[in-house]
């Protein structure tokens, strides 16, 4: 997307937590009022830390209902898109073996 099209697009509110904003980490989702990037704070959930502790490490800048939130819009995103997506070929082939 051209630099002139997404200055124009501007901020969007995907919850009440997790916003894009083209002028704030390249549009990349964030947690509102930071540059705390959401796929950061995601791979921490998926390593199995505990959401006191992912608390702890920002600050207090992302609080435990934003992480929820988090969660919640990557399990909608796998829902709507499920139909698209495949597996990439190396886990496929793990599978058969």
């Amino acid at each position: 997307m051209a630099k002139r099209e997404q200055h124009r697009i501007g901020k969007r509110m995907i919850g009440r937590y997790v916003v894009a904003d083209p002028a704030i980490c390249h549009g990349q989702p964030t947690f509102r009022g930071t540059r705390i990037l959401v796929a950061d704070v995601m791979e921490q959930v998926a390593g199995g830390i505990a959401w006191e502790t992912i608390v702890e490490e920002w600050r207090g800048h992302v609080s435990a209902d934003a992480i929820s939130e988090a969660v919640r819009l990557a399990s909608q995103a796998f829902r709507d898109h499920s139909a698209q997506y495949t597996a990439p070929e190396y886990v496929l082939q793990r599978a058969q073996a």
